[in-house]
């Protein structure tokens, strides 16, 4: 992680230099001593790695210092030390100017973060949350003044497995537990078996978006289970490689005027090599959906169905998608987790809404729309029609617009989207 602005410039020379030596090994052909393919590939994959891994670093921190990512204010006290230094930069503050708040030397704090405070007492770890305004709990609280939390832990051995709801895992049959088990360590060895450790690492921070801050675990846990889903999609049906070219999300909103369209959304998705999965959200998240890639860098969409609408489910769909074309390869690794009822408060959210609300009906044509302002259900079905898309859609985002969930409800396509993927575990069509 970086800490400072000095260490962002001597990060940015680093990749600079690991850059030259990147093209340096792609231009390089077998030398006297007779290098194989195989060994400059395995060179230059090597350098790619460290190449990515400092790019998401230093965005991460760019977005960190700008305010353009959300940032929870409370945490889990076993990720108390990455939660200070994030905050910290998140408040736009210095190692100095935290020093000076604290009346104290800036080496001194230099010390405390690269040690992750382990020097640091309990008074003044209790004087650093103080200056930062974090909170500390056993488990996440509901925070509603928060927009968002990025969650992160150093490795997997950072991961309190008894603060997984093991329990309601096993409940749901995601695995079996044997008379006299420990629910927990089988609950451990389902996630290293279904995500693996990269999964709670930097390598994948999560960024969750929404109005209420969601337990991290049960996140963990939902996004274990996608991503077993997911890789049974794959296993059983070989979906092609994704290609980021969204010309083909027109085929996609023509699929909102068919009663059969969100089933056959996830068929289309498959065939560009994204993978949707439905599956129920777990207790302690206000979850609709999110993004992801899975260990072999595919991206997964999974949604909750949370609110059994058209119009959420096309909506959080094509947000999601957003997050796929704009954020997800861009090198940042984040797992982005969304409750859509929240506005998009920071950039990156701003971005995936735009390409939601832009490719389901474009601002050109929104602008054209009379619905808007007659609000009669006849108003939006001509609307639609001429847009060609279903009337959810416009339903939805007139009632989002204002404010007014009390009006069009009858177009917004209530309980028609569930029973769709009620068999979401057998064969796709």
């Amino acid at each position: 992680m970086i800490y400072s602005d000095k260490q962002y410039a001597i990060t940015e020379g680093q990749l600079s230099k690991l850059r030259d030596a990147l093209a340096a090994a792609q231009a390089e052909n077998i030398d006297a001593t007779g290098k194989q393919d195989w060994l400059r590939d395995a060179q230059a994959d090597a350098i790619k790695s460290q190449i990515a891994t400092l790019e998401a670093e230093l965005s991460h921190y760019e977005l960190l210092k700008s305010g353009e990512i959300t940032f929870a204010k409370t945490h889990s006290l076993e990720n108390l030390p990455s939660v200070l230094v994030q905050a910290r930069i998140a408040a736009g503050l210095s190692q100095t100017d935290l020093a000076e708040r604290l009346g104290m030397k800036a080496q001194q704090i230099q010390r405390y973060e690269a040690s992750d405070y382990s020097g640091a007492s309990l008074d003044r770890l209790i004087d650093v949350c103080e200056a930062l305004n974090v909170h500390t709990s056993g488990l996440f609280e509901s925070d509603d003044t928060s927009k968002g939390a990025v969650f992160s832990w150093s490795d997997i051995d950072d991961v309190v497995w008894k603060q997984l709801p093991a329990r309601e895992m096993a409940k749901r049959g995601w695995f079996h537990v044997p008379r006299k088990a420990d629910v927990y360590q089988l609950a451990r060895e389902y996630f290293m078996r279904t995500a693996g450790p990269q999964f709670a690492s930097a390598y994948h921070r999560k960024k969750m978006h929404g109005s209420s801050v969601p337990n991290e675990y049960a996140l963990l846990a939902w996004q274990a289970r996608v991503l077993e889903r997911a890789r049974d999609i794959v296993d059983t049906h070989d979906p092609p490689e994704f290609v980021a070219d969204d010309r083909w999300i027109a085929d996609l909103v023509a699929l909102t005027r068919r009663k059969d369209g969100p089933k056959q959304a996830q068929t289309l998705l498959l065939s560009k090599g994204v993978i949707l999965v439905t599956e129920k959200h777990l207790s302690g998240t206000y979850l609709d959906g999110g993004a992801m890639l899975d260990r072999d860098g595919r991206p997964v969409i999974g949604l909750t169905l949370r609110f059994d609408r058209l119009d959420n489910f096309w909506f959080v769909l094509l947000h999601e998608l957003g997050h796929v074309f704009l954020h997800l390869t861009d090198g940042l690794r984040y797992d982005f987790f969304d409750e859509e009822e929240t506005a998009g408060d920071d950039k990156v959210e701003r971005e995936a809404d735009a390409f939601a609300l832009d490719s389901l009906i474009p601002e050109s044509k929104w602008d054209e729309c009379l619905s808007r302002f007659a609000l009669s259900e006849e108003a939006v079905r001509i609307d639609a029609k001429n847009l060609g898309i279903d009337p959810s859609i416009i339903a939805g985002r007139i009632r989002k617009e204002r404010g007014d969930y009390t009006i069009l409800g009858d177009l917004i396509g209530q309980d028609q989207v569930a029973s769709q993927f009620e068999d979401d575990g057998d064969e796709l069509v």
